[in-house]
Formats: structure tokens, sequence, C-alpha cells
């Protein structure tokens, strides 16, 4: 079965960076769209950014547009969300999130916290 699994989170001060990872497998990974969202206690679960699969197109939500980057690498199967000058307001369970053919799948989630 496919599995998605996260890697990076952890705590960062606010200013910092971190950057995420997601590795897939048993997925035909090049032709999936690769998502990064994410849920805060008490929150819906959003959109942060995404990647299609054909030519790398990228879309972020307005509030990280400037400070983080998705990115992929078809022949590892790996999607990275790089965050920089991250806020306390971005603390939150970050999960992967492939998308194809009606397909759906998630990772467990990473936690991220930013905090002084």
């Amino acid at each position: 079965q496919v599995e998605l699994v996260e890697s990076g989170g952890g705590s960062v001060q606010p200013g910092g960076s971190l950057r995420l990872s997601c590795v897939a497998s048993r997925l035909p990974f090049s032709t999936y769209s690769m998502y990064w969202y994410r849920q805060a206690p008490g929150n819906d679960r959003e959109l942060v950014a995404s990647i299609d699969g054909s030519y790398g197109n990228t879309n972020y939500a307005d509030s990280v547009k400037g400070r983080f980057t998705i990115s992929r690498d078809n022949a590892k199967k790996l999607v990275n969300l790089q965050m920089n000058n991250l806020k306390s307001e971005d603390t939150a369970v970050y999960y992967c999130h492939a998308r194809g053919y009606g397909n759906w799948y998630w990772g467990q989630g990473t936690q991220v916290t930013v905090s002084s």
C-alpha cells in the first residue's frame, strides 16, 4: 500500500528555519501532485503549498508566500518544504498529501513548534 513518511519537524525560535521532507513509497510519484497541509489545535486543516507532477508548478497560501518553498525530486520520490522566517502562527502538525487519479493519500504528520 502507498505510504507517505514525513520528517524534519521540531521546535525552533521565531525567525528560524526548518526543512520538512516526505518520502513516498509504492506510488507513481511523478504523476501525482503533492501538497503540504497543516493543522493547528482547534483549527481546520489548511493547505500550505502544492506542486504538480508534470511541470513542477507551485502554489502557496498567502500566509507563507515568500517564506516557504516547496520542491520535489521525482527520482527519489521526495517532496520538501523549506520553511524560513518561521512565526509562532506557523505552529501546527504538518501533513504530506498526494493526489492523483482520484486517489488521496496522507502521511502521519510531523509537529512544528515555533516558540521563544
